[in-house]
C-alpha cells in the first residue's frame, strides 16, 4: 500500500511518540532552568528535523553505495519499528524508551534530538518514503516538518500535560501507539518480503 501525505504524517508522529517520551524529556531537563528550556527544545527539534531531512534526501544514495536493495530496507525498517513498538508496550525498568539519562548537564543532540525524536525507526521510515515515491519529496518533507512541530508543541507544554493527564493516561497512550506501530511494522515487513519473493521469481 502506497503511503499518502496524511498517513505518512500520522506514522511519523506515532514513531516520534512525543506524548510517550514526556517522562524522559522532563528527566533530561530536570536540572535545566525553565528560562533555558524553550531554547533547548527549539534547538533539539531543529537538529532532529535536519537529521531526518538528511536521511530523506541522501539516505537512498547512501544505501546504493552500500549495495542495499529497497526490499532489505523495508524488511530492516519493519524489524526496527517492531522492536521500538515492543519497547513502547513493554518499557524498560527505568521507565523510558531509551534507558536512563543524566540530568547533571544540559542535553545536546543526545538523548533528545537523537534518538528520542530522530530515532532509528524514524530514519528508516523517511528513507522508505523517499524510496517508494521520490517524486513526492516535498510532501515527505512537509510530513517530517509537521511531526517535528507536533513534538515541539508537546515538549513545550510537557510539564502541564504530565500534571493534567497524569502518568497512567500518558502510559496508556504510549501503549496504544505501540500497538498501532506493531501493525504498521508487520505490514512493512510483509511488504518487503513479498517484494523480495517477487524479485526471486
Amino acid at each position: 500500500m502506497e503511503p499518502t501525505f496524511v498517513s505518512a504524517t500520522i506514522l511519523l508522529i506515532l514513531i516520534t511518540d512525543p506524548l510517550g517520551n514526556i517522562p524522559l524529556f522532563l528527566a533530561a531537563l530536570e536540572r535545566v532552568s525553565p528560562a533555558r528550556r524553550h531554547r533547548i527544545i527549539a534547538r533539539e527539534c531543529g537538529i532532529a528535523f535536519v537529521v531526518l531531512l538528511l536521511f530523506l534526501f541522501f539516505g537512498k544514495p547512501f544505501l546504493r553505495v552500500l549495495h542495499l536493495t529497497d526490499e532489505s530496507l523495508k524488511i530492516a525498517g519493519g524489524v526496527v519499528l517492531f522492536l521500538i513498538a515492543l519497547r513502547m508496550i513493554f518499557p524498560s525498568p527505568s521507565g523510558s524508551l531509551f534507558g536512563r539519562t543524566d540530568g547533571d548537564s544540559e542535553p545536546f543532540i543526545v538523548p533528545i534530538a537523537i534518538p528520542l525524536i530522530a530515532g532509528p525507526s524514524a530514519m528508516a521510515t523517511v528513507m522508505l518514503m523517499a524510496t517508494n515515491d521520490p517524486s513526492r519529496m516535498l510532501e515527505w518533507s512537509l510530513a517530517v516538518a509537521i511531526s517535528i512541530a507536533v513534538t515541539y508543541v508537546v515538549f513545550l507544554f510537557a510539564g502541564q500535560l504530565q500534571r493534567r493527564l497524569g502518568k497512567p493516561v500518558i502510559t496508556a497512550l504510549e501503549r496504544l501507539m505501540g500497538l498501532v506501530l506493531i501493525a504498521v511494522s508487520i505490514e512493512m515487513l510483509l511488504s518487503g518480503l513479498a517484494a523480495y519473493w517477487k524479485n526471486l521469481n
